[in-house]
């Protein structure tokens, strides 16, 4: 198995076994402030959230390929990532917005806010079956 994380002092995403070998730097471009990341092992997906100049979510192909951004309106602090695996649907959550949204994380598109609150200053979002789960700071 593998394991990807971002480097926010470097601004890469990277990726190595589970050893820490072969490491690996997967995406070094166009990157500015990554944030959290998202496997889809079966798709071949990498996904990621980015704080930056350009607040974002993106996708590539496990090896980096294939870069493209699917979301990049009405989005500001991306903080935590999950992917809903049986609806093929990808969720965030913003720590400005106060917003938990999702996406069909093949198109991008369906946009849909999940959950809406005031002052959470959400962290982490994560699903499993038909739960939605949330830390906050």
């Amino acid at each position: 198995g593998n394991i990807y994380w971002t480097d926010h002092g470097f601004n890469l995403i990277e990726v190595a076994r589970l050893n820490g070998s072969f490491r690996f730097v997967v995406i070094s471009q166009g990157l500015d402030q990554p944030r959290s990341i998202a496997v889809h092992p079966e798709k071949g997906y990498l996904f990621w959230t980015e704080w930056g100049q350009s607040p974002c979510i993106g996708r590539a192909h496990l090896d980096g390929s294939e870069k493209v951004v699917l979301v990049s309106l009405g989005i500001a602090w991306p903080n935590g990532i999950s992917i809903d695996y049986e609806e093929n649907k990808l969720y965030w959550c913003d720590a400005r917005t106060d917003k938990i949204e999702r996406i069909d994380l093949e198109s991008g598109g369906n946009r849909e806010i999940v959950l809406s609150g005031s002052n959470v200053d959400m962290f982490s979002v994560a699903v499993f079956g038909a739960y939605i789960y949330w830390s906050d700071r």
